[in-house]
């Protein structure tokens, strides 16, 4: 155990809401509903589902959690709504859009470690029916709009094959909010905007939070209410890199830091963007039976401006900073609004939880690992939740003081793994960085003071955290509570006995855009992947008989532990 050192900081003051009029009449043309007329108490046909997620917006960074970042339209909507305070996703994106289309963790999946990278032949399970492909199934018109980041090796992985009926976004992790420009290292670049399975060259230019707003206001327009609709918003922003239309930008020419600046204009900026959603949906007569749910997809990135203040840690790491996510949910249909809801809710849970909203069934015997908690949600009952894996990982970096024998025999805690059941977190091998990272309010960051509260080399692989008391992640009990502690490693391994192997194939240089006309795409053939799952088969063979001492394989161990840290700091 070691003692971290305390430090105390005031809190920083939030603008505070702007002045909104929230329906202005000229915006709600469609709206039917006079003021002495009764709403039915039940929708007349399934509700319009409305799912935004945003890329990298840290927990500290909106309005309502005291924030020095503008965002009037979220503060809003999540206090008409329900704002959900005990809400858990993925620390990085591949992760979180994985298990937020299929309602299985990512040990269900095959997706376990890092991200999919553009030159993978890897996407979301073809076997695994998607959100969009059940609601399809139940009637609703379904519709992407933004980053993808599920693969897209072979069309079958394309969004329009996975269950939406059209697509407009990028297919790749990040890209230039103009030119939609991506590069995957040096020389490997390309262009990735796609309408359909088109790339969408004459869409260049046109900043891309602004754009995926404007589409979804097109789609309201030709759309008819009386039909179900799905639309999934996955907006780019506020993902590196730092670039905002200058307007938003001058707001906040009195922020000292630079990067903190550029990244409150893109936050000012998306929240804006769901202020025309939500006028769309007034507009055009959907908004009064649909359900608004938003959601980040992962803890921020503090040294891109973020800021996940006062939890611990950030993107790409399983204390609470990386995994405790932004979430409301915004609906007329709601039993009960204007709360905050402490049910234990993971993202997994959205699968289940909206097909029942469209009037279908998804469950654990249908091999998902999340729960319908929209009666938690709308009436304020218990969560059916009271545990979540959040992940293990056996191919990120082991541990160096971990050990079956430090497990109890029970785990060997060298693998990087964490859990919460009840109360209690749970953390295994190496987390991630630990540190506590105040907002970035100075020019020069990160300085000196950055070492007050920033987390020792600690000679340990297994922390224990009451997390309902301890919500900062500063008192580990591992010491105190070894019966928690064997608990919840006995709890790990029988999720590990259910884990499938990890697919995390080798990039193949059929991928670089050069052969695809300058753009991001599909480059693989059915016989092609199956000649990569037998390389891949080959690889994992060989790697079961090499000797253990060996000083190419420690050469080769010691440059992928550094390049798994350097894409650690880009991811």
């Amino acid at each position: 155990m070691h003692a971290l050192t305390g430090f105390s900081l005031v809190s920083l003051l939030s603008f505070g809401y702007l002045s909104w009029d929230w329906a202005k009449p000229s915006l709600v043309a469609d709206a039917p509903a006079e003021a002495g007329d009764q709403p039915s108490a039940a929708p007349r046909q399934p509700p319009h589902i409305i799912f935004i997620l945003t890329d990298d917006q840290g927990y500290h960074d909106v309005g309502y959690h005291g924030s020095d970042i503008e965002t009037p339209t979220l503060d809003r909507l999540a206090a008409e709504g329900v704002k959900l305070e005990n809400y858990y996703i993925q620390p990085i994106c591949t992760p979180s859009r994985s298990q937020l289309l299929t309602g299985r963790y990512q040990i269900h999946t095959g997706l376990q470690h890092s991200i999919i990278r553009p030159r993978q032949p890897n996407c979301l399970p073809l076997d695994q029916v998607t959100l969009p492909q059940k609601l399809q199934e139940l009637g609703y018109s379904t519709h992407m709009v933004g980053k993808w980041h599920l693969g897209f090796y072979r069309k079958e992985c394309l969004p329009t094959r996975r269950g939406f009926d059209t697509f407009l976004g990028s297919l790749t992790g990040n890209v230039d909010y103009y030119t939609y420009d991506n590069c995957d290292g040096p020389g490997v670049c390309g262009f990735d905007l796609h309408e359909g399975e088109s790339v969408a060259w004459g869409l260049s230019g046109q900043y891309s939070t602004l754009l995926y707003a404007q589409r979804v206001s097109h789609i309201l327009a030709s759309h008819s209410p009386r039909r179900p609709l799905f639309l999934y918003v996955a907006f780019q922003a506020v993902h590196t890199p730092l670039q905002s239309p200058r307007e938003y930008l001058y707001r906040y020419r009195t922020m000292g830091n630079v990067a903190r600046r550029k990244y409150a204009a893109m936050v000012t900026c998306m929240d804006e963007a769901v202020r025309n959603i939500t006028w769309a949906l007034k507009r055009y007569g959907f908004y009064d039976n649909s359900v608004i749910i938003f959601s980040s997809d992962n803890g921020g990135q503090t040294f891109s401006g973020g800021s996940n203040w006062p939890l611990r840690g950030r993107k790409g790491t399983y204390w609470e900073g990386g995994v405790r996510g932004l979430g409301f949910v915004h609906s007329p249909l709601l039993k009960r609004k204007r709360w905050t809801s402490r049910a234990l809710v993971h993202i997994t849970d959205w699968y289940p939880t909206l097909v029942g909203l469209a009037g279908g069934t998804a469950s654990a015997a249908d091999g998902l690992d999340g729960y319908d908690v929209w009666p938690a949600i709308s009436e304020g009952r218990a969560s059916p939740r009271t545990e979540i894996l959040h992940n293990i990982d056996p191919l990120y970096n082991h541990a160096r003081h971990g050990s079956l024998e430090g497990g109890f025999g029970i785990w060997n805690t060298a693998v990087q793994a964490a859990i919460r059941v009840g109360e209690w977190k749970l953390l295994t091998g190496d987390p991630g960085y630990g540190d506590w990272i105040p907002p970035q309010t100075l020019a020069a960051f990160p300085g000196s003071w950055w070492n007050l509260e920033r987390m020792a080399s600690a000679r340990q692989a297994v922390w224990l955290f009451n997390i309902s008391a301890d919500p900062y992640e500063r008192e580990d009990l591992a010491g105190q509570r070894p019966d928690v502690v064997r608990a919840l490693l006995a709890r790990l391994a029988d999720y590990n006995r259910t884990a499938i192997p990890v697919r995390y194939p080798a990039e193949n240089p059929r991928a670089h855009p050069d052969f695809n006309g300058g753009a991001w795409g599909p480059w693989a053939s059915d016989e092609e992947e199956d000649e990569e799952e037998e390389e891949s088969r080959a690889r994992s063979l060989s790697r079961g008989h090499r000797k253990k001492k060996c000083k190419i394989c420690k050469l080769r161990s010691f440059f992928r532990k550094l390049n798994t840290r350097l894409m650690s700091h880009r991811i």
